[in-house]
């Protein structure tokens, strides 16, 4: 994994919840850019954050009360966004984004890590950075395949019913499992499945356990098929 792929934002007041967190990602394996830690002796402040946002794949923005209304904070949103990194919020309180964050962080995955202890959310986390640094943000264009031959649909052909609520049961099956990350998941599967058991096999191969693995395919399979 290269150097510094996880860019920490965070405002001044939180500091001490920003760099626990570093120091807790870090034993895991994942580097971490964070200021003013790795700001170069004599270095221009704004440069070395354009610099390394613009080499990170991944800001995890510990998100609180003072993020929310700090300028700062929403200008290196702004600049991740504009960049093509993905923004993963860590909400250390029970805070919804407003302003210019509103707009910058609707639709993205978060971590929740309230109430406290943050002990208790940094393997979430963890989870949810690999997950994002082992899937390509620039995937090389690929050519579009030959139209494929008419044919009648087999009677027991199925497809995915794509209903949000359906989807937001999978995301709660699926988060009893793996945690949040599960809403992430569900909503890629769902994009690239073909049929039901394709769904739920990708789906269900997050699961370690292979006896709750079959129970979740099992459990979930009837409820989301759908005669073509």
């Amino acid at each position: 994994m290269a150097r510094r792929e996880v860019f920490v934002s965070y405002s001044k007041p939180d500091h001490d919840a920003a760099h626990e967190l570093v120091t807790q990602v870090e034993a895991q394996g994942i580097e971490c850019w964070v200021a003013p830690r790795d700001v170069q002796p004599g270095a221009v402040w704004a440069a070395e954050i354009v610099n390394a946002i613009a080499a990170a794949r991944v800001m995890v923005l510990v998100f609180s009360t003072s993020a929310n209304s700090s300028p700062q904070v929403s200008r290196e949103v702004e600049l991740a966004v504009d960049r093509g990194v993905r923004v993963l919020p860590f909400r250390i309180a029970d805070v919804e984004p407003s302003g210019s964050l509103k707009y910058f962080l609707t639709g993205q995955h978060w971590v929740d890590a309230f109430p406290p202890p943050l002990e208790r959310y940094y393997a979430t986390l963890c989870t949810c950075l690999n997950t994002f640094l082992a899937t390509p943000t620039n995937q090389p264009p690929q050519p579009d395949p030959p139209p494929a031959p008419w044919h009648q649909p087999r009677p027991d052909h199925v497809r995915v019913n794509f209903e949000a609520a359906n989807l937001r049961r999978l995301e709660s099956e699926l988060a009893i499992h793996i945690g949040p990350i599960a809403k992430w998941m569900v909503q890629r599967a769902a994009a690239e499945a073909s049929n039901v058991d394709a769904l739920l096999m990708q789906l269900g191969g997050q699961i370690d356990s292979e006896t709750e693995r079959r129970k979740f395919i099992s459990g979930c399979r009837e409820w989301l098929r759908a005669p073509r």
